[in-house]
């Protein structure tokens, strides 16, 4: 049985993911920061392992990591958000934005390649978004920190393809998560008309182009748009 490692597992697209994997036939463990009752709940309802681990803490990862069967497949989906003018975001709020969403993709790579390249085989697959192919008004930091995650995706899956390991992200677009919760329900329904479909997203689309990903044995490289067209 093929384990998954997923981060950020607790809610929207990460919980998703959990199920999807788990549904698949696969060995689930997912990180979670804060959400504990709710990461305790679907490791009940998935049979998934919670671990809680700030996927930003380098020394945590790799001691999560060591603690855990092999990884064949990891999903970096821990992110945060931040809405607001340039001029608005402190320093620190910006180094946690890159911590959590960059950062973070550097610290569960570099714990799970070991075991990767001693099989010659494995699976990344990174969750980026439509605003780090475009941009965002009022979400520069954000934009900024999903743009540095497909360029990750693109230059790791050229580093590591000789070895048999595949990199590819995901870039969803308007999902019904709680990162959006602070969208009014005008605006939502303005951004739905904007998307060809009709519609905004749900996060089990994102977790079926997820795992998609993870099976897809040649493709790599790949940064897959799941944004209703908006893009």
């Amino acid at each position: 049985m093929e384990h998954v490692l997923i981060t950020g597992g607790s809610r929207g697209i990460g919980a998703a993911t959990v199920r999807a994997f788990a549904e698949a036939g696969y060995e689930v463990s997912f990180f979670y920061l804060r959400s504990g009752q709710a990461a305790e709940t679907l490791a009940a309802e998935t049979g998934a392992r919670a671990i809680r681990c700030d996927a930003a803490d380098p020394a945590a990862v790799l001691a999560a990591v060591e603690a855990l069967p092999p990884v064949n497949v990891l999903v970096n989906n821990a992110g945060i958000s931040h809405v607001g003018l340039i001029s608005q975001i402190s320093p620190a709020e910006w180094d946690r934005l890159f911590a959590v969403n960059v950062k973070s993709v550097y610290n569960t790579v570099r714990a799970v390649l070991p075991a990767m390249l001693a099989r010659q085989a494995g699976a990344i697959v990174n969750v980026a978004s439509m605003w780090g192919q475009a941009g965002a008004s009022c979400e520069a930091a954000y934009s900024a920190t999903k743009g540095a995650v497909i360029a990750l995706t693109q230059a790791l899956a050229r580093e590591l393809g000789p070895s048999g390991i595949r990199v590819n992200a995901v870039s969803p677009g308007v999902i019904a998560t709680e990162m959006n919760a602070h969208l009014s329900p005008a605006e939502l329904r303005e951004l739905a008309e904007e998307t060809p479909l009709g519609r905004i997203g749900r996060p089990e689309e994102v977790a079926e182009a997820i795992l998609y990903l993870a099976r897809a044995e040649f493709v790599t490289g790949q940064n897959l748009p799941v944004n209703g067209g908006f893009l």
